[in-house]
């Protein structure tokens, strides 16, 4: 079992990252492979809607969503962490997402989607749905936990005296370990959901 973990806050000691460091406890005591990349200080274009990655497969801005890449598409989950700023997750990390599973073209269907968000106060569960639509339109499992993924914290550091915000990620971290497993298995013996090919897609212009 492999997870591929993205950071998109700017702050290394994050409370994003106490976030995660809770979750990637839990994975390595299961036995499970975690990489961690932080891209919240990284200069990530938006996409060009250039188009050229659906004849490539990749994007046309060679940065870090290439490098990123085949690490999803050999991560058996992925997630992803973002601080709330205007109740909304960051630029960066929304920037990275969008080029990432736009030019991606491996088939994503049941690879498990973690979406988590830190906050001071609101806007967490507005960012948490944000993130998960990229999980959602791909096919991919969202992985819940005892309540809305999230920690609360406003200075770095802070999220740790969130006691209930701790538990929230070991228990997504649980959660998403057995659906991963359970989903292997399911592989094994039934394949993955058939789609139904060509995909339709109407656009709503008459």
């Amino acid at each position: 079992m492999k997870v591929l973990m993205i950071n998109g806050s700017p702050r290394k000691a994050s409370n994003c990252q106490i976030a995660l460091d809770q979750m990637i406890a839990i994975f390595e005591a299961e036995g499970v492979e975690v990489e961690c990349i932080q891209v919240g200080k990284m200069d990530i274009h938006g996409c060009l809607g250039c188009e050229s990655c659906g004849k490539t497969g990749k994007c046309v801005l060679d940065d870090i969503v290439n490098e990123i890449a085949p690490k999803l598409e050999a991560a058996d989950g992925l997630v992803v962490a973002s601080p709330v700023y205007f109740a909304s997750a960051n630029g960066t990390i929304i920037n990275l997402l969008d080029r990432l599973f736009y030019s991606t073209h491996f088939d994503k269907t049941m690879k498990v989607g973690a979406a988590v968000a830190a906050a001071r106060r609101g806007g967490l569960t507005a960012t948490w749905d944000e993130l998960n639509k990229y999980f959602g339109i791909t096919g991919m499992p969202i992985a819940t936990g005892q309540y809305w993924n999230g920690v609360h914290g406003r200075a770095m550091g802070e999220a740790d005296q969130d006691a209930e915000g701790m538990q929230q990620m070991r228990t997504l971290a649980h959660n998403m370990v057995f659906l991963m497993k359970s989903i292997a298995l399911g592989r094994e013996q039934f394949g993955i959901p058939q789609k139904e090919q060509p995909q339709i897609r109407t656009n709503l212009v008459r």
